[in-house]
Parts: structure tokens; sequence; C-alpha cells
């Protein structure tokens, strides 16, 4: 009775597996439009595919950063300093692409700038601190995706959007997991709309990895930061104690980091060369066998899970 079963699944899987394995062909014809391509998974992914020979277009934020990529790779890579906060930038980045392209529009658009702090308890941040990370994770994700998108549906391409497994399950306070549930969003709805078009969008939801140089140190320092502006009420309230673990918890989740970016970007250069990508992409073993199966369980479950040894506030009520 069994085998029968196991047969059928082993077909599946083969079929899925082949299917998933066609690679385009012409690559070498099409253009690649990155942001965020100073450091971390975007440098890496222009470089990756300046390699197959792809036209890649890099943006980057600060023109040391371009200068650096531009040696490390070949003629084909052309840079452009574009700063997604700002409007302007962007829409000059955009008209800069039109040039390039021309009539044969833009083949794939990989949003992968983002930052991740401030992250700290919620009740420590300011409005102004949560708009910065959402105007770089979801505003600069949303306004570079309309300026080129009919460059895009021109030529029939690829949009891939790096959320995060914080845009399934909200794992740290801040507009990190805002900004990536957002993210999640606006990709699910751009699919749907695009689909017409034979415009694909992909989802990329990493689990935790490290693109800093001193990622603990960053995140500590934002903790001392935000600490120190509170009220001697607030600070009351939650103690020292709390504020203390808080940093060694931040220290502790650098170890956990993963530091294999190409997990990460072989996932973005499948979406970008493969004929039938995935709609959604997991990286990490964190966010395979951890992050995801728990975004299904009991919020009750998922929230105990989630909150084992943080620091307890010293005064409740």
């Amino acid at each position: 009775m069994w085998l029968p079963l196991l047969a059928l699944l082993g077909v599946i899987l083969l079929y899925r597996w082949y299917r998933q394995s066609q690679i385009l062909e012409n690559l070498t014809d099409k253009h690649v439009f990155i942001t965020g391509c100073d450091t971390g998974f975007g440098n890496l992914l222009a470089r990756n595919l300046d390699k197959r020979g792809m036209r890649v277009l890099a943006a980057c934020l600060t023109d040391r950063r371009a200068e650096e990529l531009r040696k490390e790779t070949s003629s084909r890579l052309q840079t452009v300093i574009l700063d997604v906060t700002d409007s302007q930038s962007v829409s000059s980045a955009a008209n800069w692409v039109s040039t390039i392209v021309g009539d044969k529009g833009l083949w794939g658009l990989v949003n992968n700038a983002g930052i991740s702090v401030p992250i700290c308890t919620n009740e420590w941040l300011k409005k102004e601190d949560f708009l910065k990370v959402l105007n770089v994770n979801l505003l600069g994700v949303i306004d570079v995706t309309l300026n080129l998108l009919p460059l895009i549906r021109k030529a029939k391409g690829r949009i891939v959007n790096v959320a995060s497994i914080a845009g399934r399950l909200t794992i740290c306070p801040g507009g990190y997991s805002i900004s990536k549930y957002g993210v999640e969003s606006f990709s699910d709805s751009l699919r749907q709309e695009m689909r017409p078009f034979n415009v694909k969008v992909c989802i990329l939801e990493p689990g935790y990895f490290s693109t800093q140089i001193a990622t603990g140190e960053l995140l500590q320092g934002d903790m001392k930061r935000n600490w120190e502006r509170l009220t001697e009420e607030v600070k009351q309230i939650y103690g020292e104690e709390y504020y203390k673990k808080g940093l060694a918890s931040v220290d502790g989740l650098e170890q956990r980091c993963s530091k294999k970016l190409s997990l990460v970007t072989d996932c973005m250069e499948h979406a970008l060369t493969a004929v039938h990508p995935w709609t959604r992409y997991s990286a990490g073993w964190d966010a395979k066998l951890f992050f995801i199966p728990l975004s299904y369980l009991p919020t009750v479950i998922s929230d105990f899970l989630l909150t084992i040894g943080q620091p307890k506030p010293a005064w409740t009520g």
C-alpha cells in the first residue's frame, strides 16, 4: 500500500526539482538593477551576477563603495548613487536606468536596501525612530518599484523584494518587523496585479544573517542611546537589570547570525534566472526549521517560545 504512494511522492519531487532547475537562456542580454550594493547581500549579488555575464546596474549609497565595487567587477557593471528615502534620487536613478536599457526594458529589480536599527523596547522609541526604518525598508521599496515598473513590465521581467522572517513572525520590537510585514503585503498585491503582464514578483524571507562587520556593537550602541534618553521614571519601571540583560541578549544575537550570505544571494539568483521562480524563498536553517513552522502555531505557543529568557521589567504594577 505504501509503495505506490512513495513512488508517487518520488515522481512529484523529481518533477519539482526538474522544473525548478530550468534556467533561462540569453542571460547576458538582461539588465538587473540592485539597491543597497554598498555591502552585504546586494554587493555579493552584484559581483555574482557580473561573473555570470549579466548586465548589472548597482545602486550604492556612497561614492566610495561604488568605486570599490567597480574595481572588483567587469566593465559590464555600472553604478549609480541612490538614496531610497529621497524621491528625487529615486526618480533620477530610474531615468538613468531607462537610458541604459532602452526599448528592451529592465529584466530584474532587486529591492535589497534596508536597515535594522533602531531595534529596542517599543516604549523606548519615538515616532521618528519607526519612521527612519519604514522610510528605507518599506517606502523606499515602494518608491523604487513604482518608478521602475514600466521598464520591468516592458521586459516582462522579475521583481525580487527582500522581506524577512520578521515579516511572517514578529521577532523584534521597533519598526523592522512592521516594515517587513509591509513588504510582504505590498509584494503580494503587486504580484496579483502584475500577473496579466507576465511579470513575476518574488519575496525573499531570510532568517538571522549578519551583513555588518560588528552587528552586536551596532545594536548595543543603539540600545544605549535609547536608554540614556529615557526619563528617570521609565528607567525605574524597567530597571537597570532589564537594560543590562537586553545588552547581553543583543551580543548573543550576533553569535546566532549566519555569515554565509550566499544562502541568500543564491535565492536571489534563482529568482532572477530560473524559468519558473518560486513565489517565496526562505534562506537559512533557522528560517526553514524554526521560524516558519513557529509562525503556524497558536499565538500562545509562539509567544512563549519567543519570550523565553527575555528580561522582565523591575516593576509591573
